[in-house]
């Protein structure tokens, strides 16, 4: 199996017990982390051409990722 970059406990260094805490606590928190997590392969998958998609709708879900990250970040804080 591939290395999969940006996840969740690689963007947040540190915080692998609080990602875990709130996912299984929080189901707002849990419902982010997922669609990140799903998001987050989608993209591989792209970049990596396993499955081939335009550049337009790359970056549409790389902005996508991106405002995901920012909405984890303000709950980790």
């Amino acid at each position: 199996m591939s290395h999969t970059p940006h996840e969740l406990t690689e963007e947040f260094p540190g915080q692998a017990q609080k990602i875990q805490d709130l996912s299984a606590n929080n189901a707002h928190f849990a419902k982010l982390s997922e669609r990140y997590h799903t998001l987050n392969r989608e993209i591989h998958r792209g970049e990596t051409d396993v499955e081939p998609m335009d550049d337009m709708h790359l970056e549409e879900l790389k902005k996508e990722r991106l405002a995901l990250l920012d909405e984890i970040s303000s709950h980790l804080k």
